[in-house]
């Protein structure tokens, strides 16, 4: 009865050194296969070569949706279609931190190209635009201007306030 004990006792204590831990630190998205309007979400290493180890559920955040989607050999099908081009901000997060993309996904004839935005673009643009106003006093109104026009194009596209704050928080945690 002890052998037994003993024995259960070390496949206990065996087991969790078995177990598969494939966490998701990179990733890169692309256009479902099916053509449906929906991205896919392929599991990457550093050098971004598929992990096709991945298998599972995972939780992502979906532009500020959070969803659980199903990996089959490090691909999964995100469950939301796209009706036109639009930022979409992919954020995965798991002990080794928060692993995020921006995106801009353009959509033309019904295919999807995503566009991978660095967050550091997010923060020069305006940065460049606001300098040249100091500048140029007469650049004033014009910077104004642009500046706005680019909040439109931010928010009609579907990036709000909140998400690209985040986006550049984000970015900056990862520079350091």
């Amino acid at each position: 009865m002890k052998t037994i004990y003993l024995l259960i006792l070390l496949l206990l204590c065996i087991a969790p050194g078995f177990a598969q831990t494939a966490e998701i630190n990179n990733f890169i998205v692309k256009e479902s296969l099916l053509k449906n309007s929906k991205l896919a979400i392929i599991a990457t290493d550093s050098l971004e070569n598929p992990l096709e180890k991945i298998n599972g559920v995972y939780t992502f955040t979906v532009s500020g949706f959070t969803q659980e989607v199903k990996f089959n050999d490090g691909v999964a099908i995100l469950p939301l279609q796209l009706e036109r081009s639009a930022f979409v901000y992919i954020k995965h997060q798991n002990d080794k931190g928060t692993h995020s993309k921006l995106l801009y996904v353009y959509k033309k004839d019904g295919t999807l190209n995503p566009y991978a935005i660095n967050s550091f673009w997010l923060i020069l643009f305006p940065v460049i635009v606001i300098l040249l106003a100091f500048l140029f006093r007469k650049f004033i109104i014009v910077a104004v201007i642009i500046l706005l026009i680019f909040i439109y194009f931010n928010h009609s596209s579907g990036m709000n306030l909140s998400t690209f704050f985040e986006t550049i928080f984000d970015g900056l945690k990862n520079l350091f």
